[in-house]
């Protein structure tokens, strides 16, 4: 499927924003409205670069970024205003109104519950969560008691939380609950500590939503991808998936496509964040892959077969690997030829100021992409989420989307 930067401009952005969408790979920490952020520091007396949404797009949150690290040097402020309940809560409650108002009806919230918890002020696991839950679940009490669904018939709106374990933390920093988990287990090495916090995630993940029916619907396992594989952390997802909590994980965003491959047989992935290395074979490392374009090539048409989802996030990857150049140049464009299942994503809100039809519109102004096309993509965002209810709910909430995207379509002559 060729790219193009003209050919397909005929999907504007009102059609964009009325169709039905989904956004799965959508990280909390990374979405907060700017001027939210600077009301929740002055409130929590955090010191933040400037004071101004425009002070902070210029020294913070940018439209370009020189490497990853910069890119990722916002969450330090972010992370410290929602360590306070109160501000997490309205963060979560904002993230959903947000997307409501552009047409996204069901979005995957994920987060590092432990890069906010706060052992010596009481800030706990079960506290975070239910401070990200009441915020979210306070947005879809009013949008499904409101007029778009009971009047004009729209999809009601849905999330699921998705909790992140950290590939790796140091011992001060990262968060309050990190230091102290260093502190506890002085005599272990760093990688073994890791190993426990996220251990120790999954298992409370579990607990909390069977136990208090918190709809933590799934594991990611997020942070520095290069030195830290996704094989040592295969226990973690075991438990996850003997414990029938669905799973996803951070691969091919900035290494190469073995770390998607053990993301798949050695974690379970149901799906895949990112996923961008996997038709780029220079980016492979391992010494024993010898025919690495073959590798690569074999791995897309297993995935492809499979199933398995790509969380596709544009602008983002974008912002983290600035040698890709143009957006014609990015993978996306061979996803579509391998017909892979690709969601079209966000990744971070403000981090990469965008929104999810902001990124549809980048994906359907640069790539041929067929109505037709076009409604599998917004099919996947519903048909391999992580649904917090059961299978045959899921696929009625489905079909009820799909039917609502017909209705757009319809409106605005494609069908």
């Amino acid at each position: 499927m060729s790219a193009s930067t003209t050919a397909h401009s005929k999907y504007s952005l009102d059609f964009i924003r009325e169709m039905p969408k989904a956004d799965l790979h959508l990280h909390l920490d990374g979405s907060l409205r700017p001027d939210s952020l600077i009301a929740m520091a002055k409130q929590n007396k955090i010191e933040l670069p400037s004071y101004t949404v425009d002070g902070l797009y210029d020294k913070v949150f940018k439209e370009n970024y020189q490497n990853l690290g910069e890119y990722l040097n916002g969450f330090q402020y972010t992370c410290a205003v929602l360590r306070d309940l109160e501000s997490l809560e309205q963060a979560s409650y904002e993230l959903a109104i947000d997307n409501l108002e552009e047409g996204v009806n069901y979005i995957e919230v994920r987060f590092a519950p432990q890069l906010l918890m706060d052992p010596a002020k009481g800030v706990t696991f079960d506290k975070v969560m239910h401070a990200v839950n009441d915020g979210l679940k306070r947005a879809q009490k009013e949008y499904n008691n409101g007029p778009s669904v009971k009047q004009e018939g729209k999809p009601p709106f849905h999330y699921g939380i998705i909790n992140c374990a950290m590939r790796m933390f140091g011992n001060k920093g990262f968060s309050p609950y990190y230091t102290h988990m260093f502190q506890l287990l002085s005599d272990h090495k760093p990688i073994d500590v890791i190993k426990v916090a996220a251990m120790e995630l999954v298992r409370a993940s579990v607990r909390v939503r069977d136990e208090q029916g918190l709809p933590i619907v799934g594991l990611d396992i997020a942070g520095q991808e290069i030195g830290y594989p996704a094989h040592k952390f295969k226990e973690v997802y075991e438990y996850a998936h003997r414990n029938f909590l669905l799973k996803t994980v951070h691969a091919g965003e900035a290494y190469g496509a073995e770390s998607i491959y053990e993301a798949l047989t050695q974690c379970f992935a149901d799906r895949l964040g990112h996923g961008y290395s996997l038709f780029s074979p220079e980016m492979i490392e391992a010494p024993e892959i010898e025919d690495k374009a073959q590798y690569a090539n074999n791995l897309a048409s297993f995935i492809a077969d499979r199933r398995i989802a790509v969380e596709v996030c544009l602008t983002s990857n974008m912002q983290t690997n600035p040698a890709i150049g143009e957006l014609k140049n990015h993978n996306f464009g061979h996803m579509l030829e391998n017909r892979l299942a690709t969601i079209i994503c966000t990744d971070n809100r403000l981090v990469s100021r965008t929104t999810v039809s902001n990124e549809y519109k980048l994906a359907l102004d640069t790539f041929d992409v067929p109505l037709k096309r076009l409604k599998d993509i917004v099919a996947y965002g519903f048909k391999k989420n992580f649904f917090p209810g059961d299978y045959l709910q899921k696929r009625a909430y489905a079909k009820q989307t799909l039917e609502y995207f017909d209705k757009v379509a319809h409106k605005y002559g494609f069908i």
